[in-house]
């Protein structure tokens, strides 16, 4: 490991290195849930779309442990992933993906070096609106002119709407005002402490700041992200008859396409997707 990147890695917080190398198995999140589920299908449904093809050179910049970037590579993309915590790094390389220990703040590539540039995991992590700036200008940096940005946030009203789909809100009102208030929360259980969501607006904007030229926001998980989150939350006990036929994926996947054509939905979206390309 380089000094460069030993440096950045030291400065990841204490409490999300803890959340996900202790806490919480993200290699397993995607496959285990139906929500996972949803969100892998509906990213590749976009990364298909929007992905220069066939041959792409791929950052994967917060990649986890490797289940987009693995994806990518049998899809004939070349993929170089980047993440912070080291038990990611080890599960990646397992899933035989390229995979580097490092920051978003402080990529180790060279200018101009990817055609396409896949942030899902960063702008949930920081908090510090510089430091998001600085991992977007980064991930412009390491794109060649005209190449593709593809980010995924976390939307301010997700755990709003989450808490009345699951009738939580009475347990969960602090986490839901103080995120609706300032888009973050340090009693969220379900995340690390640092984590931010973003509102549509200061999304847009910030792609917008770094020089990406469109930019389009997308509802990744749409209206068919919240019916599985009714289904996780019944996953503990039998499925009521209605959300067992048809087959509830499928119903949630054909809803969050229906809704791609309904900008006005993006806003209603647990997850945003903003695309944006280097002038």
């Amino acid at each position: 490991m380089s000094h460069h990147q030993h440096a950045a890695y030291s400065t990841i917080s204490p409490d999300l290195m803890e959340h996900y190398s202790s806490r919480w198995d993200e290699s397993a999140r995607l496959s285990s849930t139906v929500k996972g589920r949803l969100e892998t299908e509906r990213l590749r449904y976009f990364l298909t779309r929007y992905l220069p093809g066939p041959n792409a050179k791929v950052a994967d910049i917060g990649g986890g442990p490797g289940a987009h970037a693995a994806w990518m590579i049998e899809q004939g993309h070349s993929v170089g992933l980047l993440d912070p915590v080291p038990r990611h790094i080890e599960q990646a390389r397992a899933a035989g993906v390229p995979a580097l220990l490092g920051d978003a703040r402080s990529l180790p590539w060279h200018d101009e070096t990817y055609d396409a540039v896949l942030m899902a995991g960063p702008m949930y992590h920081l908090v510090n609106k510089a430091d998001r700036l600085q991992a977007l200008s980064e991930a412009v940096r390491v794109l060649r002119p005209g190449g593709l940005l593809m980010v995924v946030a976390i939307n301010r009203t997700a755990n709003l709407i989450g808490s009345a789909l699951a009738n939580t809100l009475s347990r969960r009102r602090e986490v839901v005002e103080d995120i609706l208030r300032t888009g973050s929360s340090s009693s969220n259980e379900r995340m690390a402490p640092s984590t931010h969501y973003h509102g549509t607006t200061v999304l847009r904007t910030e792609l917008t700041v770094v020089g990406l030229r469109p930019v389009t926001l997308h509802g990744l998980t749409g209206p068919g992200g919240w019916l599985t989150v009714v289904l996780d939350a019944h996953r503990a006990g039998p499925l009521p008859p209605t959300l067992l036929d048809p087959d509830p994926l499928t119903t949630a996947l054909e809803c969050s396409r229906l809704a791609d054509d309904q900008p006005e939905l993006v806003p209603s979206s647990s997850l945003l997707l903003g695309v944006g390309w280097r002038a």
